[in-house]
């Protein structure tokens, strides 16, 4: 019984854990996390030896194009796809 309530203690912690209210403090301000421009926000880490970013929005971009949001939402990768064909000026 008692394991059981310090499973339930340390859920209720990880619940109220916030994310920072506003990591940017550059002018103009980076767009914010719900924006459809977020990957435009400014890097405050970069270490692609393991392959990922972080936004001072609060994003976590992956080099795959996916995204973890600070409210825990995942956004799937999104690569453009190519058309397949090499086209070369005339």
């Amino acid at each position: 019984m008692h394991q059981a309530g310090q499973a339930t203690a340390r859920r209720t912690h990880f619940s109220q854990r916030k994310t920072p209210s506003i990591m940017c403090k550059h002018q103009p301000q980076c767009p914010t996390a719900e924006c459809p421009d977020r990957e435009a926000a400014y890097t405050v880490a970069h270490h692609p030896e393991q392959g990922w970013s972080l936004l001072c929005n609060g994003v976590l971009l992956f080099e795959d194009t996916g995204e973890l949001l600070p409210d825990g939402q995942i956004i799937a990768p999104h690569r453009p796809l190519g058309t397949g064909k090499i086209i070369t000026a005339a």
